[in-house]
């Protein structure tokens, strides 16, 4: 047990450097795109003097070197303080992610359980029938998958699914009359507006997992103590799902882990398309009206959930073979 807190207490000490070359890179690239929150406004008034103009720039800070807004910057980040975001109203740059964060993060949640369930399952399948037609139809449908653009196949759902055959919202996470519904219907209610965008994001990421899986399960199936189970007339479910699953698993569970990056980023785009109101949509607009407060909060949140789902997924590569030791045991 101590040698896994000291793994734990290493690996989150590890953390903090990670996190602080994001930042900079990040808050170096967002000032270096044309515009500022200033200009944007400003530049479409003649009317605005540049006194005026001046006293806005001074209001946010953006008057000062490069250098001394990430230092200060840095310096709220320190005690956890996120800053004011650039928008009239000035809320907390942390109130408004905290109201957009669980939108975000429990539908990432939802897509990875799918992804890993729907993955595992095509590639035993695929592993298991090798090169028969069940293998070769999930290898072009997979790929298919894979090929097409997730904004044109969230389009394509909505002008199908929603406006065609009208089973599904169009937009939003919940109705109008939402409110008035019990608990166990609101949570049907919010279910049925997130089954495309959960269909959405899971899409694209079904390809390389489940191809994973099905080189791993191969590899799995070919080894001596399989072979073994199989003359001792163990049934095929007992040979696969319990002897050859569990070591298939690992390769698995860590590109699962490093998928989380990507599952972040499509949030972008489909929570823009399907008007959810998460942090994809929030950070799309804060980078329209480069609203740098509120896109460095996100970044930096993003970037601390990534690392962090990299470090469930090497616990969970853990438990899943226990022959592997946690490196940096003292």
């Amino acid at each position: 047990m101590p040698g896994v807190i000291w793994y734990l207490v290493k690996r989150i000490v590890g953390m903090i450097p990670l996190l602080l070359g994001i930042s900079i890179i990040s808050f170096i690239t967002i000032h270096l795109t044309p515009g500022d929150p200033v200009s944007l406004v400003n530049d479409l008034n003649p009317e605005v003097s540049r006194e005026a103009t001046a006293r806005l720039y001074a209001m946010y800070g953006l008057d000062q070197p490069l250098h001394i807004q990430f230092w200060e910057w840095l310096s709220r980040m320190a005690t956890f303080d996120f800053g004011e975001s650039f928008s009239p109203d000035r809320r907390p740059v942390a109130t408004i992610i905290v109201e957009r964060l669980p939108i975000t993060l429990g539908i990432n949640v939802v897509s990875l359980i799918v992804i890993f369930a729907v993955s595992m399952l095509l590639g035993i399948i695929s592993a298991v029938r090798k090169d028969s037609l069940w293998d070769k139809g999930i290898t072009v449908f997979v790929f298919v998958l894979f090929a097409l653009p997730g904004f044109w196949i969230a389009l394509l759902c909505i002008m199908f699914f929603s406006v065609e055959l009208g089973w599904f919202p169009v937009s939003g996470i919940k109705s109008f009359h939402y409110h008035a519904l019990s608990p166990l219907g609101k949570i049907l209610d919010i279910a049925h507006h997130l089954v495309l965008p959960v269909a959405v994001s899971i899409l694209g990421s079904l390809a390389g997992i489940s191809r994973y899986m099905r080189s791993s399960m191969l590899g799995v199936l070919s080894q001596d103590y399989i072979l073994t189970a199989r003359s001792k007339g163990l049934s095929e479910y007992r040979v696969v799902g319990i002897h050859a699953l569990r070591n298939a698993l690992i390769p698995v569970i860590t590109i699962l882990g490093l998928s989380l990056p990507g599952l972040i980023g499509g949030s972008v785009i489909f929570e823009t398309i399907f008007s959810i109101p998460g942090m994809g949509q929030l950070f799309y607009q804060s980078v329209m009206s480069r609203d740098y407060p509120v896109v460095m909060g996100i970044l930096v949140i993003g970037a601390l959930l990534t690392l962090v789902g990299n470090l469930l997924a090497d616990i969970l590569y853990a438990v899943a073979d226990p022959r592997i030791r946690l490196a940096g045991r003292p």
